[in-house]
């Protein structure tokens, strides 16, 4: 599957975030995990790709299997906040 240049984007940005498991991305925008560590190396520095692999590596967030029973979501309620004018 060939992705845009903002799914790519979200994609990097969804691979970074802690909370995020590699079955959301998969669901969202159709790559396994192995195709996600191709697109992060492609896309990131050496030491940057080699210091996420390892930061994610075993991460029991990154893998829905790994998780604590009950957690089914893949970001924290107040991530995605609404950042139009106040009330």
């Amino acid at each position: 599957m060939e992705l845009t240049e903002e799914q790519a984007s979200r994609v990097i940005e969804m691979a970074w975030e802690d909370r995020t498991p590699f079955e959301a991305i998969e669901r969202l925008f159709g790559l396994p995990e192995k195709e996600v560590i191709k697109l992060m190396r492609k896309n990131l520095k050496h030491k940057t790709f080699k210091n996420w692999r390892a930061r994610v590596t075993g991460r029991k967030t990154k893998h829905a299997a790994l998780r604590p029973e009950g957690v089914d979501r893949g970001y924290c309620p107040s991530q995605y906040k609404f950042k139009g004018a106040n009330k």
